[in-house]
């Protein structure tokens, strides 16, 4: 089986988010598995030197932007028996930063373009492509508009993977004729058309054979009206294709066994106290009064709405007040969070770390030297906070939406089953509860070795999740 996975952001590449997590991985657990799976990214400025040198150049040519002639090249590089190929064109790409630009409709929509016109020069006609949000989404629209009279094209099965729904990209209708160069029947038809704008991930969620989503819980909500960000109706329609796949992540690299970030490594068997280890050279480090039994509770987060920042900063200073625990949050995001829990470590400065920053070597300190991980989302697609907390053992406390009702399960002291604390009601007092619960639990050093083992040795590697990726690719070729 042949696939092309199509997106616009992988590790070890470029990353502004968690998809660079998930194309930078998830095709390598399916080249195990023993899928063909290549990748295409643009090639960005950013990329680094000692990459780009290692890089074969393998073609140039140009492509229609409707009126204009773009060039474009292809390279190619491998890493971990996986081949990604490169859509050179510097005025698009060679740019300080990846999204954001006034012309990232003709930025990507050129991107889209170029994937499938160069299939020829890469030698690669694919069984399936599997696009990965706005950015990509146009992929399935130009195949079926623009290639179906080549036998080549027409056996390619499309997928759209959808990360995020909150970003769609949306464009100004003029984009139908000077940019995407397609007609104006495919905007009034309603197949572009969004409030009388275009969107791209419309498009691609019509035109693809399948959807899918980043967990299985995700996929439900999103053919709501309050996460269908104006889509549901669409997405309803498309309930009999439409899939949900929880994200995995890399156990090579997030290890605690083998992390090379931490004081102390540690596994299942020995982490009580060998995380008590990590947090007191943490709280050293952090300036935090030195204390192995004292529960730390942990968030590494964008410090933004949707992450559940409202709650926190409802309810954080009363639980100060009145419980004993140390919190530490590393993460930046808009300036009244960022600016809020600068003022929390100020009033509380012997239990607050305010790390307002992203700090990767730091981050994976606090997730092995943590207890409780907060992660209070309003939404929240899959998410790999949680993931790699469970995988280091800091119990998370979450809100039971999307990937987090997927990957968390509420610990039962009488059956001993459960990896962590869950609320339902996007309410500051239920998260205060549940985080209580947690809290009275860490106390009690049987119930909390067994929790933190259940965390540890729950599996959420890209292994299983890879051969659903690879079930749904042959059912959707029909094999």
């Amino acid at each position: 089986m042949k696939v092309l996975y199509v997106a616009s952001e992988a590790i070890p590449f470029v990353k502004t988010g968690g998809l660079a997590d998930v194309a930078g991985t998830l095709p390598k657990a399916l080249v195990q598995e023993g899928v063909d799976c290549r990748v295409v990214l643009p090639k960005y400025g950013a990329i680094k030197e000692e990459i780009r040198n290692q890089m074969k150049h393998i073609y140039d040519g140009a492509i229609n932007v409707s009126w204009r002639s773009k060039f474009v090249g292809v390279d190619e590089y491998e890493l971990d028996g996986v081949k990604y190929y490169f859509i050179d064109n510097e005025e698009y790409f060679y740019r300080e930063g990846f999204y954001g630009y006034d012309d990232d409709a003709e930025r990507f929509s050129f991107f889209c373009r170029a994937v499938l016109n160069l299939l020829p020069a890469i030698d690669f006609f694919p069984d399936v492509i599997n696009a990965n949000d706005w950015h990509a989404a146009l992929v399935p629209v130009f195949l079926k508009l623009e290639h179906m009279g080549d036998d080549r094209y027409s056996r390619i099965k499309t997928m759209l993977t959808i990360h995020n729904l909150k970003y769609q990209g949306v464009f100004g209708k003029n984009v139908m004729g000077d940019v995407l160069g397609l007609d104006w029947k495919y905007f009034n038809n309603g197949d572009l058309e969004f409030y009388d704008a275009v969107n791209f991930m419309k498009g691609g969620i019509i035109y693809s054979d399948y959807v899918s989503t980043v967990s299985k819980t995700y996929a439900q909500e999103i053919q709501y009206e309050y996460f269908g960000e104006h889509l549901d109706g669409l997405l309803r329609s498309r309930r009999d294709t439409l899939f949900g796949i929880v994200n995995g992540i890399s156990y090579d690299q997030y290890n605690p066994e083998t992390d090379k970030n931490l004081f102390v490594n540690y596994n299942s068997s020995n982490s009580y106290e060998r995380k008590c280890d990590n947090k007191v050279k943490l709280q050293e480090l952090l300036g935090l009064p030195q204390a192995r039994k004292t529960p730390m509770v942990s968030m590494v987060t964008r410090l933004v709405a949707a992450k559940g920042m409202d709650l926190v900063v409802r309810m954080m200073d009363e639980l100060l007040q009145h419980e004993d625990f140390q919190f530490v949050i590393l993460g930046t995001g808009d300036k009244v969070y960022e600016d809020w829990f600068k003022g929390l470590q100020w009033r509380f400065p012997s239990k607050v770390s305010s790390n307002i920053r992203f700090d990767y070597t730091l981050a994976q300190r606090i997730y092995a030297s943590s207890d409780i991980f907060l992660m209070p989302s309003n939404y929240e697609p899959c998410g790999i906070g949680q993931l790699i907390a469970l995988r280091y053992g800091a119990i998370p406390v979450v809100r039971e939406t999307g990937g987090l009702k997927d990957t968390v399960q509420q610990y039962d002291k009488y059956s001993n089953t459960g990896n962590g604390f869950v609320f339902s009601n996007y309410n500051a007092h239920e998260m205060m509860y549940a985080l209580k619960r947690a809290l009275s639990n860490y106390g009690n050093y049987e119930i909390w070795s067994k929790i933190e083992k259940n965390a540890m040795e729950a599996d959420y590697s890209w292994k299983e999740s890879a051969r659903e990726y690879k079930e749904l690719y042959q059912r959707l070729i029909g094999g």
